[in-house]
Protein backbone atom coordinates (compact mmCIF):
# COMPACT_ATOMS: atom_id res chain seq x y z
CA UNK A 1 0.00 0.00 0.00
CA UNK A 2 1.49 3.78 -0.99
CA UNK A 3 2.07 5.97 2.02
CA UNK A 4 -0.10 9.31 1.38
CA UNK A 5 1.33 12.81 2.93
CA UNK A 6 -1.52 14.94 4.36
CA UNK A 7 -1.07 18.58 6.10
CA UNK A 8 -1.24 18.09 9.91
CA UNK A 9 -3.36 20.63 12.31
CA UNK A 10 -3.13 18.80 15.65
CA UNK A 11 -0.30 20.37 17.10
CA UNK A 12 -0.27 17.91 20.23
CA UNK A 13 -0.14 15.01 17.72
CA UNK A 14 2.79 15.98 15.97
CA UNK A 15 4.95 17.14 19.13
CA UNK A 16 3.68 13.61 20.64
CA UNK A 17 4.96 12.00 17.72
CA UNK A 18 8.15 13.65 17.90
CA UNK A 19 8.83 13.72 21.47
CA UNK A 20 8.85 9.71 21.36
CA UNK A 21 11.28 9.19 18.00
CA UNK A 22 13.40 11.59 19.73
CA UNK A 23 13.19 10.15 23.53
CA UNK A 24 16.56 8.38 24.14
CA UNK A 25 18.77 10.52 20.62
CA UNK A 26 21.63 11.85 22.06
CA UNK A 27 20.70 15.28 21.80
CA UNK A 28 17.65 14.69 23.92
CA UNK A 29 19.69 12.88 26.32
CA UNK A 30 22.07 15.79 26.83
CA UNK A 31 18.85 18.05 27.31
CA UNK A 32 17.70 15.91 29.51
CA UNK A 33 19.47 13.89 31.57
CA UNK A 34 16.64 11.95 33.63
CA UNK A 35 14.90 9.41 31.42
CA UNK A 36 11.79 9.68 33.65
CA UNK A 37 11.86 13.40 32.76
CA UNK A 38 12.14 13.54 29.24
CA UNK A 39 8.57 12.26 27.96
CA UNK A 40 6.36 15.70 29.33
CA UNK A 41 9.36 17.92 28.59
CA UNK A 42 9.49 16.40 25.32
CA UNK A 43 6.11 16.83 24.40
CA UNK A 44 5.79 20.42 25.56
CA UNK A 45 8.52 21.63 23.54
CA UNK A 46 8.07 20.00 20.23
CA UNK A 47 4.51 20.88 20.72
CA UNK A 48 5.26 24.39 20.81
CA UNK A 49 7.42 24.38 17.68
CA UNK A 50 5.03 22.72 15.48
CA UNK A 51 1.96 25.08 17.00
CA UNK A 52 4.45 27.82 15.23
CA UNK A 53 5.30 25.53 12.71
CA UNK A 54 1.20 25.80 11.95
CA UNK A 55 1.19 29.32 11.37
CA UNK A 56 4.91 29.89 9.99
CA UNK A 57 5.78 26.84 8.17
CA UNK A 58 4.56 23.72 6.71
CA UNK A 59 3.81 20.41 8.96
CA UNK A 60 2.99 17.24 7.08
CA UNK A 61 2.24 13.74 8.44
CA UNK A 62 2.77 10.58 6.40
CA UNK A 63 0.07 7.24 6.84
CA UNK A 64 0.27 3.97 6.40
CA UNK A 65 -2.79 1.78 5.89
CA UNK A 66 -4.33 4.43 7.73
CA UNK A 67 -2.06 5.08 10.70
CA UNK A 68 -0.29 8.33 11.58
CA UNK A 69 3.52 7.20 10.71
CA UNK A 70 5.70 9.97 10.56
CA UNK A 71 5.75 13.90 10.80
CA UNK A 72 7.50 16.75 9.41
CA UNK A 73 7.93 20.20 10.45
CA UNK A 74 9.16 23.07 8.17
CA UNK A 75 9.33 26.88 8.70
CA UNK A 76 9.88 29.99 6.52
CA UNK A 77 12.84 31.17 7.31
CA UNK A 78 13.26 34.29 8.17
CA UNK A 79 10.18 33.05 10.79
CA UNK A 80 9.55 35.00 14.38
CA UNK A 81 10.68 33.54 17.51
CA UNK A 82 7.75 32.34 19.21
CA UNK A 83 5.84 34.53 21.55
CA UNK A 84 7.34 33.39 25.25
CA UNK A 85 9.59 31.16 24.19
CA UNK A 86 12.03 31.17 27.20
CA UNK A 87 9.01 31.90 30.02
CA UNK A 88 7.19 28.73 28.13
CA UNK A 89 10.50 26.64 28.31
CA UNK A 90 11.69 27.64 31.80
CA UNK A 91 7.88 26.40 32.82
CA UNK A 92 8.67 23.05 31.47
CA UNK A 93 11.45 22.40 31.37
CA UNK A 94 12.49 23.53 34.94
CA UNK A 95 16.06 22.68 35.72
CA UNK A 96 17.07 21.97 32.29
CA UNK A 97 15.46 25.11 30.85
CA UNK A 98 19.43 26.27 30.74
CA UNK A 99 20.82 23.65 28.02
CA UNK A 100 17.61 24.23 26.05
CA UNK A 101 18.91 27.36 26.47
CA UNK A 102 22.53 26.37 25.70
CA UNK A 103 21.41 24.34 22.34
CA UNK A 104 19.18 27.85 21.13
CA UNK A 105 22.39 30.05 21.06
CA UNK A 106 24.23 27.53 19.27
CA UNK A 107 21.87 26.84 16.91
CA UNK A 108 21.26 30.62 16.18
CA UNK A 109 25.15 31.18 16.01
CA UNK A 110 25.41 28.96 12.87
CA UNK A 111 21.75 29.27 11.48
CA UNK A 112 21.75 31.01 7.86
CA UNK A 113 20.23 34.29 7.22
CA UNK A 114 19.10 34.43 3.86
CA UNK A 115 16.02 33.03 3.00
CA UNK A 116 15.10 29.33 2.61
CA UNK A 117 13.04 26.40 4.44
CA UNK A 118 14.41 24.81 7.72
CA UNK A 119 13.49 21.11 8.78
CA UNK A 120 13.36 21.62 12.28
CA UNK A 121 11.91 18.00 13.04
CA UNK A 122 11.66 14.90 10.71
CA UNK A 123 10.17 11.89 13.19
CA UNK A 124 8.99 8.47 12.12
CA UNK A 125 6.78 6.57 14.41
CA UNK A 126 8.59 3.41 15.85
CA UNK A 127 8.56 0.70 13.55
CA UNK A 128 8.39 2.31 10.82
CA UNK A 129 12.19 3.45 9.94
CA UNK A 130 13.52 1.91 7.26
CA UNK A 131 10.92 1.92 4.78
CA UNK A 132 11.74 5.07 2.66
CA UNK A 133 9.16 6.69 4.66
CA UNK A 134 11.52 9.74 5.75
CA UNK A 135 12.70 10.37 2.17
CA UNK A 136 8.93 10.19 1.00
CA UNK A 137 8.19 13.38 3.80
CA UNK A 138 11.74 14.83 2.13
CA UNK A 139 10.59 14.57 -1.26
CA UNK A 140 7.30 15.99 -1.04
CA UNK A 141 8.70 19.34 0.33
CA UNK A 142 11.58 19.82 -1.91
CA UNK A 143 9.72 19.42 -4.61
CA UNK A 144 8.08 22.48 -3.81
CA UNK A 145 11.26 24.05 -2.88
CA UNK A 146 12.53 23.22 -6.12
CA UNK A 147 9.45 25.01 -7.97
CA UNK A 148 10.46 27.74 -5.81
CA UNK A 149 13.83 27.99 -6.58
CA UNK A 150 14.18 27.68 -2.24
CA UNK A 151 17.17 26.25 -0.33
CA UNK A 152 16.80 24.45 2.60
CA UNK A 153 18.52 24.06 5.82
CA UNK A 154 18.54 21.83 9.07
CA UNK A 155 20.63 20.36 12.03
CA UNK A 156 21.32 16.86 11.23
CA UNK A 157 21.58 15.28 14.80
CA UNK A 158 22.94 12.30 13.90
CA UNK A 159 25.63 10.82 11.79
CA UNK A 160 22.85 8.41 10.61
CA UNK A 161 20.38 11.37 10.18
CA UNK A 162 23.43 13.36 8.04
CA UNK A 163 24.25 10.60 5.59
CA UNK A 164 20.57 10.53 4.84
CA UNK A 165 20.35 14.00 4.18
CA UNK A 166 23.22 13.72 2.14
CA UNK A 167 21.56 11.14 -0.17
CA UNK A 168 18.92 13.99 -0.71
CA UNK A 169 21.16 16.97 -2.04
CA UNK A 170 22.32 18.24 1.07
CA UNK A 171 25.85 19.21 2.53
CA UNK A 172 27.91 20.00 5.53
CA UNK A 173 27.82 23.44 6.22
CA UNK A 174 31.88 24.59 7.04
CA UNK A 175 31.18 24.20 11.19
CA UNK A 176 29.55 22.05 13.37
CA UNK A 177 27.51 22.26 15.96
CA UNK A 178 29.76 21.00 19.20
CA UNK A 179 26.82 21.35 22.45
CA UNK A 180 29.48 21.09 25.56
CA UNK A 181 30.54 17.82 27.02
CA UNK A 182 27.76 16.64 24.50
CA UNK A 183 26.89 15.20 21.02
CA UNK A 184 27.51 16.66 17.74
CA UNK A 185 25.14 18.61 15.08
CA UNK A 186 25.42 18.45 11.69
CA UNK A 187 24.13 21.92 10.07
CA UNK A 188 23.90 21.09 6.19
CA UNK A 189 22.41 23.27 3.15
CA UNK A 190 20.58 21.71 0.26
CA UNK A 191 20.36 24.50 -2.90
CA UNK A 192 17.62 24.01 -5.02
CA UNK A 193 17.98 21.19 -8.03
CA UNK A 194 17.52 23.28 -11.41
Amino acid sequence: MTAEITRMTDAAVVGGVIADTFRMDAISTWLIPPVADRPPIQRAFFTMYAAHALDHGDVYGIHESGELAGVAVWFTAPYPEIPGHDEAVASFAGEHAGRFGILGEQMEKLHPHEPHHYLAFIALVKGRMGRGLGSQLLREHHQRLDAEGMPAYLEASSADSRRLYLRHGYVDMPELLRLPDGPVMYPMWRAPSA
